[in-house]
This record gives C-alpha cells, structure tokens and sequence, in this order.
C-alpha cells in the first residue's frame, strides 16, 4: 500500500513539473514577442503578436 501511494505521489509530482515546464516556455515565447512587438499599437499589435505567438 505504501509502494503505491509513493508511486502516485511521485506521478504527480512529475506531472506537475511538466506542466510548469511548458507555463515557462509559453511565458518566455509571449515575453519575446512582447519586446519584439515594441512601439507597435491596436491592430498592428494584435497581428503581430498573433502572429509571433504561433510560430514555433
């Protein structure tokens, strides 16, 4: 019984360490194309970063 409550502590812990893994690069990726958007306003913008954002 404890071998298996271990296992899914440690199942989860690495689920949850995947999930912050993918947050970061999302934050990183949104963080570059912010700077690189720079004085951009509006449309111009949204486009731009829509843009930015889906590339890979």
């Amino acid at each position: 019984m404890k071998q298996l409550l271990s296992l899914a502590i440690l199942a989860l812990g690495l689920s949850v360490g995947a999930v912050h893994a993918a947050e970061t690069k999302q934050q990183s990726k949104m963080a570059t194309c912010n700077k690189d958007a720079g004085d951009k306003k509006g449309d111009e913008r949204k486009k731009f970063m829509s843009e930015c954002l889906k590339k890979d």
